[in-house]
C-alpha cells in the first residue's frame, strides 16, 4: 500500500499538474491513432470533407427552390447552379493568370532584380555573397513548398482507382447531405448512449453551423479581397491588375495571411513597372486589405463561424500546412474554428448553447410528398 505520509508531501498544485498532464497524453495519443487512422484513407476523407463544403453553400439555393418545384428537382438545379459558379470562377481566374503568366514572371524577376540591387546599394550594403545566400535559400524554400504540394497532389491523383473511389464518395456524399441530412444525422445518434445524445447533438450542429457559415463566408470574402486589389491596382495603375487579383482571389481561401502575402507579389510587380514610391503604396493596399479581411470582412460575414484568433489562425495554418501541405493550409482554420465552438459548449463557455443541453429529440420524419 502507498505511505499516506509520501503522499501527502507531494504539493496539491503538482498532483494537479500531473492529473491534467497524463490526461492531455491520453487524449494526444488518442488523437494520432485517429490521425494514423485517417491518413490511410486520406482521399476518401478529403472527399467527405468537401462534400459537406459543397453542401453548405447548395443548402441555401435548395430551400429557396424547394419552395416553387419538387425537393428532388430543386436539389439538382441548386447543384448546377453552385457547380456552374464555381467553374465560372475558377476558369475566369486561371484564364486570366495564365494569360499574363509571361509578363507577371517577367515582371517578377525585374522587380527582384531591383530588390537585389537595393540590398547590396542601399543602407543595409549587403555583399554579393550575403544577397545570394538570401536568394538561394529563398529559393530553396519555395522549390521544397513548390516540390511538396505537387508531389501531393501527384500521390494522390497518380491513382485512378483513388481518384474514383474519391469521386464517388463526394458525389454521392453531396446528394444524400442535400436530400437527408437529418436522417443521416438522427441514425449516427441512434447508436450513441442515451447519456451523450444530447451533448454530440449539440456539438455536431455546432460543428456543422461552423463549417457552413466558414465556407458560404471564405467565397464572399475573396471575391471582395479580389475587388479590392483590382480597384486599387488600377487606381494606382500597376499593369497586370486582372492577373494579380486573380492570384490574391485564389490566397485569399488561407485566411489573415494569404491575400496580403499575394498582395506582396503585386508590390513586386509595381517595383518593376512603376517605381518605388507605386510599390510603397500597394505594400499600404496590402495592409489595407489584410485589416479589411480580419476586421470588417470575417466578423461581418461570418460571424460566430469562425471566432479565432488571428494568432490562433495563422498557428493552425502553420500546423496545417507542415502536417498535410496545400490542403492542410486550407482546412485547417474551418476545422479549427469548428472544433474550438465545440470545445466552448462542452466547457460551459457558449451561452448560445448551455451545457449540459436538454435531453435529445430525434427529428420527426417529413409527411411531405416532395
Amino acid at each position: 500500500m502507498p505511505d499516506d505520509n509520501t503522499s501527502s508531501q507531494v504539493p496539491p498544485t503538482l498532483n494537479r499538474v500531473a492529473g491534467i498532464t497524463w490526461r492531455l497524453l491520453v487524449l494526444l495519443a488518442g488523437l494520432v491513432v485517429i490521425g494514423y487512422a485517417l491518413n490511410i484513407i486520406f482521399p476518401v476523407v478529403i472527399a467527405f470533407f468537401l462534400s459537406l463544403l459543397v453542401t453548405a453553400l447548395a443548402t441555401p439555393l435548395m430551400n429557396v427552390l424547394k419552395k416553387f418545384m419538387p425537393k428532388v428537382l430543386a436539389m439538382i438545379l441548386a447543384l448546377i447552379i453552385i457547380i456552374s459558379a464555381i467553374v465560372t470562377i475558377l476558369f475566369v481566374v486561371i484564364r486570366s493568370t495564365i494569360a499574363e503568366s509571361s509578363k507577371l514572371v517577367t515582371s517578377l524577376q525585374s522587380g527582384l532584380t531591383d530588390i537585389r540591387s537595393w540590398l547590396k546599394d542601399g543602407p543595409l550594403g549587403l555583399t554579393d555573397q550575403s544577397v545570394n545566400d538570401l536568394i538561394t535559400q529563398a529559393e530553396g524554400w519555395g522549390k521544397t513548398a513548390a516540390e511538396g504540394a505537387l508531389s501531393a497532389a501527384a500521390g494522390e491523383l497518380g491513382n485512378l482507382g483513388t481518384v474514383i473511389i474519391g469521386g464517388s464518395v463526394f458525389i454521392f456524399g453531396v446528394i444524400f447531405f442535400l436530400m437527408s441530412p437529418d436522417k443521416i444525422w438522427g441514425w449516427v445518434i441512434a447508436w450513441l448512449p442515451n447519456s451523450t445524445k444530447a451533448t454530440v447533438d449539440t456539438s455536431g450542429r455546432i460543428f456543422w453551423h461552423s463549417i457552413s457559415g466558414y465556407t458560404k463566408g471564405i467565397v464572399i470574402i475573396a471575391l471582395a479581397d479580389a475587388t479590392l486589389v483590382f480597384v486599387g491596382l488600377t487606381i494606382l495603375q500597376v499593369p497586370l491588375a486582372p492577373a494579380l487579383a486573380a492570384v490574391v482571389f485564389l490566397g485569399a481561401f488561407i485566411p489573415v495571411i494569404g491575400a496580403p502575402i499575394a498582395t506582396f507579389f503585386a508590390a513586386i510587380v509595381a517595383l518593376a513597372e512603376r517605381g518605388p514610391i507605386v510599390a510603397l503604396l500597394v505594400i499600404g493596399l496590402t495592409v489595407v486589405v489584410g485589416s479589411a479581411d480580419g476586421h470588417i470582412l470575417q466578423p461581418l460575414v461570418m460571424g460566430k463561424a469562425v471566432n479565432l484568433h488571428p494568432l490562433a489562425i495563422i498557428f493552425v495554418i502553420a500546423a496545417g500546412s507542415i502536417a498535410l501541405g496545400i490542403v492542410g493550409a486550407l482546412v485547417a482554420v474551418p476545422i479549427a474554428a469548428a472544433g474550438y465552438g465545440v470545445a466552448k459548449f462542452v466547457t460551459g463557455r457558449d451561452p448560445d448553447h448551455p451545457y449540459p443541453p436538454p435531453p435529445y429529440e430525434a427529428p420527426q420524419p417529413s409527411t411531405s410528398s416532395s
